[in-house]
């Protein structure tokens, strides 16, 4: 009997022949590596990204927060959630997760748990996400002030249904949004499954 090798991704990293910086940005840089695959070598430049959090915050009444800002690139005021880079050296995703959380929405939460963790373009870019349930709410000690996009983010606070029927008709289309409230909907029917 054959016995197939779990589904998991498998960490392969190549050897990495050449790397510079094609362009330096304020929140991230173009990188162009040139590295050792089959018989020779490969070329690619991607957008080095520092790594992002999310949080999935759920009150008591089962509802979950969607904030909605602009984004530039896809001209858009999409519905997201409160999200950051990992913009500060060393900084652990919970605690990152934990001080977005208080900048974007002005909550903290008592429970978190860790519900999905993917990479947004792994062709085109090296970022990756944690997004974080966070649960047993309550309102930060301190009220953040925001500035650019941030300024006037506003709040909302939808069911879980309506939030994955947003998804599947295709009325919330941020990436992130969608991967944590389809995989709270995913974990809510098998409750062993909720980080």
């Amino acid at each position: 009997m054959l016995v197939e090798e779990a589904l998991e991704d498998r960490r392969e990293p190549a050897a990495v022949l050449g790397s510079d910086v094609v362009y330096e940005g304020r929140v991230w840089a173009v990188r162009r590596d040139r590295f050792a695959y089959g018989d020779g070598s490969i070329t690619r430049e991607y957008v080095d990204h520092p790594g992002a959090v999310a949080i999935l915050a759920v009150d008591d009444d089962d509802r979950v927060l969607l904030i909605r800002q602009y984004r530039h690139p896809i001209r858009c005021r999409d519905w997201e959630l409160p999200a950051g880079l990992l913009d500060v050296h060393g900084e652990d995703p919970l605690q990152a997760a934990r001080r977005e959380l208080a900048e974007e929405a002005d909550l903290a939460a008592a429970r978190w748990s860790l519900l999905a963790d993917f990479f947004t373009s792994p062709g085109g870019s090296s970022e990756s996400v944690q997004v974080y349930l966070a649960r047993d709410l309550s309102v930060a000690p301190e009220e953040f002030h925001r500035m650019d996009e941030e300024a006037d983010i506003e709040k909302r606070w939808v069911t879980l249904d309506e939030a994955v029927r947003g998804v599947l008709e295709r009325r919330l289309r941020n990436s992130i949004l969608s991967i944590a409230v389809l995989a709270l909907h995913a974990a809510s029917r098998e409750p062993h499954a909720e980080g």
